[in-house]
């Protein structure tokens, strides 16, 4: 039965991705449960159905009382024994299945499912996002709205088909049934819900910011805690243990004062409801009494409408915080879409193709980017590649050799110019099969935390056991990787390597990154520092199996250590965002220019450079 009710709804059914999501709260929300619609039909007429059971139980309760009252003990279950009997029976059978129904659409049905759907399409929409939008913010605060929006939203569901839908029906029940007892008993019912319906309009217009606030708040803390563990190497190093914690002080009070202006409210809120209430009862009860007194209800109206108004006084405390929760996750969600909600700042246009590669030719043509500030980056540089060709690629820092490889990964567009591979604008293909085309290792050779083998095959999940051994030893890490262990005993090419493979040593994590790339075998090679973290015996076998695997290859390679990329067909000197030099290595040394001045510097301390190979 449970499991009838948990597939109602697929939460990972297909659906066409938004590259510009809803910004608007309402519109987002519609647009992600376009497959609950029918789901939440049926939950809002169960939630009716409840409450009317309900209304009808405490109706009953007030005729069982007339029942007493007028026929007395001998009489009753000869003249209403049948009717006592089936209504016995539908407080027990009926009112639990229409119970149970209502239980199993919200808590099976609705729940787990609205928070899924939600935080797989949520996942899935940042995970498109572009490399460039990842850099401007924390990852810890966005998997935190990643994690808080989807249970909020489904809380929100939750409320409204619970609580929101069963008491709105249940007050018009209330409405109706004094109403009918005696038209004048709905009157101070009807005054109550006016002072409420004021006092919930004032809890939506202050709770709903509020509670963003909050959330707002609380996502700071988080991305300011996650800072500081993702970087605890830096905070021990440089011995910051007290700044880093005043770091944190900061936004964990910003959270605190928060949450106190939040709770107040709820504070204002409770005293005010209790007020009301107190009015409810007095109002209600009292005018029951006065009529019964006159000879115009009787008993039975009396403990009806007295039963009544005890309920809706229990409930509007729920009521209210039902409301109050149903905007703090409506601001929880707010918060949530910053991130989620964002557009897509990097996209396929329209049409796009697959990249189709026969050569490996790249040229860059009169290509300008400056990251949005008019200035740095890259300045009207243009650079042709020929098929198979080794490009060595050096400068100063900040000379704009970064910026030239993002772009030819497509992480960013360039503002002005081109760049083509084979002769077709890179922009006009996939991004997906652009990058299948192109291997890379960089300096800063982060790993998933995964098994040492999830990492290796990440550059050819299909690749056989032999495949991905052979490549781990090209790499020089078929050894090392056989002595590893985890904390949880994993061995070798199981054993875990921790967050970014924290676990290993920087030449450990580069020589696994060297195996993903050349088990992926990619015709494109782009290389960023990527011995820089190897120590020199390591470095000089790997530069050995690394111009093997150039072999055949277009290879883009960044290099500080000159010795690394002498023996390339050509080196490009990049300074302030232009090509200053261009030419093969002795050309360069020839002419004494930037290059040479680099090498001389260099030259000192590393092999000459006929010795590296």
């Amino acid at each position: 039965m449970f499991r009838f009710f948990e597939r109602l709804v697929d939460p990972y059914t297909p659906y066409e991705a938004d590259d510009a999501p809803p910004r608007r709260l309402w519109p987002f929300l519609m647009s992600y449960t376009v497959p609950f619609r029918r789901l939440f039909a049926w939950a809002a007429l169960s939630s009716v159905a409840v409450a009317v059971i309900e209304l009808a139980l405490i109706a009953y309760t007030g005729r069982v009382v007339d029942l007493l009252t007028e026929a007395g003990r001998a009489a009753l279950w000869s003249r209403h024994g049948l009717e006592l009997f089936l209504a016995a029976a539908a407080i027990l059978l009926l009112r639990p299945a229409v119970q149970a129904v209502n239980v199993m659409l919200l808590n099976n049905a609705l729940l787990p499912n609205l928070g899924t759907i939600f935080r797989w399409r949520a996942h899935s929409h940042v995970l498109r996002q572009s490399v460039g939008w990842f850099e401007n913010d924390f990852a810890g605060r966005i998997a935190n709205r990643i994690m808080q929006t989807p249970p909020a939203a489904g809380e929100a569901a939750f409320q409204v088909f619970d609580a929101i839908t069963y008491s709105v029906a249940y007050i018009a029940g209330a409405l109706i049934l004094l109403g009918q007892a005696d038209p004048r008993l709905a009157i101070p019912m009807a005054l109550w819900l006016v002072l409420y319906g004021g006092l919930v309009r004032w809890v939506v217009r202050v709770i709903g910011p509020a509670s963003k606030a909050s959330s707002d708040a609380r996502s700071e803390v988080t991305g300011r805690v996650v800072d500081s563990y993702s970087n605890i190497q830096s905070v021990k190093l440089f011995a910051h243990h007290d700044r880093e914690l005043a770091f944190g002080r900061e936004a964990i009070e910003n959270a605190r004062q928060t949450f106190i202006r939040e709770m107040r409210l709820y504070s204002i809120m409770d005293i005010s409801l209790t007020f009301l209430n107190g009015l409810l009862v007095v109002g209600v009860v009292g005018w029951a009494i006065a009529l019964w007194q006159a000879g115009s209800a009787s008993v039975g109206v009396v403990a009806a409408a007295t039963a009544l108004v005890l309920r809706l006084n229990s409930m509007t405390g729920w009521i209210m915080w039902a409301l109050s929760n149903f905007f703090q996750n409506l601001g929880v969600v707010s918060e949530g879409m910053e991130t989620i909600a964002q557009p897509l700042t990097l996209t396929d246009r329209p049409g796009a193709g697959p990249l189709r590669l026969d050569r490996g030719a790249i040229a860059f043509r009169e290509v300008s980017h400056h990251y949005g500030k008019g200035q740095g980056g890259l300045d009207r540089l243009s650079l042709e590649i020929a098929p198979g060709e080794k490009i060595g690629l050096v400068g100063p820092s900040g000379a704009g050799k970064t910026s030239l490889i993002k772009l030819l990964l497509r992480f960013h567009d360039p503002e002005s110019g081109r760049v083509e591979i084979d002769g077709q604008d890179i922009g006009q293909v996939t991004q997906s099969s652009l990058r299948r085309h192109i291997g890379m290792v960089s300096q800063d050779a982060s790993l998933l935390h995964r098994s040492v083998r999830d990492n290796i095959l990440y550059g050819r999940p299909e690749a056989s056991e032999a495949r991905m051994i052979e490549a781990a030893r090209r790499a020089e890490a078929h050894d090392f990787i056989l002595t590893l262990q985890d904390a949880e005993g994993r061995t070798g090419y199981d054993a875990q390597v921790g967050e970014r493979g924290v676990k290993l040593s920087g030449g450990q994590r580069q020589r696994i990154a060297l195996a993903r790339v050349i088990l992926k075998d990619a015709p494109i090679l782009v290389l960023d520092e990527a011995t820089s973290a190897l120590d020199s015996e390591v470095e000089a076998s790997i530069q050995a199996t690394l111009y093997g695997v150039m072999r055949g290859k277009t290879v883009l390679a960044v290099a500080h250590r000159l010795s690394t990329i002498a023996q390339m067909d050509r080196i490009v000197v990049m300074e302030d965002g232009r090509i200053v030099e261009d030419g093969t290595h002795d050309a360069l040394l020839a002419r004494g220019g930037l290059y040479a001045r680099l090498w001389s510097r260099q030259s000192g301390g590393f092999l000459d450079a006929r010795q590296a190979s």
